[in-house]
């Protein structure tokens, strides 16, 4: 895959061996998503961050991900606040906007969305989530983040991983997208667990399956969880369903705990989750009580987040190679909290 001056929108677009020269820029970004140095090497750089959908993770994270980098962000928030309000069509936007940013993502309910803006777009454009369909970078920090957990563990390889994924898997994009990509692996094994009615698509698993990985298809989890190194849980998608009624048929399922986990997992299963997790009572899929258990691997996931985006960031704007030659030590007074 060329990265220079390329749009971001499917995991689709990736080979196995693109995956890893990310990953290996992210390992490089370290120092400077750590506070430990400052690089400008985008400065003068805008980045368009337009998110037509609620988001926190996402949202911030692309936007503490070009600052660190050096450049700046312009932020639009919902439709309300912009001219698609007015009825301005996705490619006027496009145009208008691509003339004042550098690179621009996008996160917008309409699955296709971000493919059609980027196809208007005179700037590359990321993918920060269309719909129900995928979320490419969260796939990449999500898999990035299961390489550092597995190394941790002492294992090198993704190949032969046994992952759970549970919850809502049919309106889940991060889970879809994270299927494809690890669909690029060998031997993979992995438990589907959710309701019927919210099973993964069809043409995700006869994929999987095509391509040589164990898939199983169940709607009950403890017993699902017994044999597994990552359990990657998800929340229901409220914003998929017609009403909060028809979600709430299914909200508190699946239900994570310490003393389901100390039972049913394995001593060193990861618990991954896309977050936000739903914390309410009716839904609690990741009790509070996990908060202290080593394996929970969702705050350590989400910093990922800002390592894998600076690293698109540098590929895309073809600085990966400048990024040092600007870089300074820290100056001011910072945790050490990584």
């Amino acid at each position: 895959m060329k990265f220079a001056g390329s749009h971001i929108l499917s995991i689709g677009q990736f080979e196995r061996e693109d995956i890893e020269r990310v990953f290996t820029v992210a390992d490089r970004m370290v120092p400077y998503a750590h506070r430990e140095r400052v690089t400008k090497v985008l400065d003068g750089a805008i980045l368009g961050n337009m998110f037509f959908e609620p988001s926190t993770r996402t949202r911030v994270s692309f936007g503490c991900a070009f600052n660190l980098l050096g450049g700046e962000v312009r932020e639009t928030t919902g439709f309300e606040s912009s001219a698609i309000a007015k009825g301005e069509s996705l490619y006027d936007t496009a145009r208008v906007l691509s003339g004042y940013s550098d690179v621009i993502v996008m996160r917008h309910p309409a699955s296709g969305s971000v493919s059609e803006f980027a196809q208007a777009s005179r700037v590359p454009v990321i993918n920060g989530g269309d719909g129900a369909n995928e979320h490419p970078s969260q796939a990449l920090l999500d898999l990035y983040t299961i390489r550092k957990e597995l190394r941790h563990q002492g294992r090198n390889d993704i190949d032969g991983l046994r992952i759970a994924m549970i919850g809502d898997l049919k309106y889940g994009r991060t889970v879809h997208s994270l299927c494809k990509l690890l669909g690029l692996y060998r031997n993979i094994h992995l438990v589907l667990i959710s309701p019927d009615e919210l099973r993964m698509p069809g043409e995700i698993v006869e994929a999987l399956r095509m391509g040589g990985h164990t898939v199983v298809e169940s709607d009950v989890m403890e017993a699902s969880l017994s044999n597994v190194d990552i359990a990657y849980s998800t929340r229901i998608q409220e914003e998929r369903f017609a009403s909060k009624a028809d979600a709430d048929l299914y909200r508190g399922r699946y239900r994570l705990n310490q003393s389901i986990y100390t039972r049913y997992c394995e001593p060193n299963t990861v618990i991954m989750h896309p977050l936000p997790r739903d914390s309410r009572q009716e839904a609690n899929e990741l009790d509070n009580d996990l908060n202290d258990n080593p394996n929970l691997a969702i705050f350590r996931q989400a910093d990922n987040g800002v390592l894998v985006r600076m690293a698109l960031f540098a590929m895309i704007l073809d600085v990966v190679d400048q990024v040092d030659k600007s870089a300074r030590d820290v100056n001011w007074y910072t945790e050490r909290r990584f």
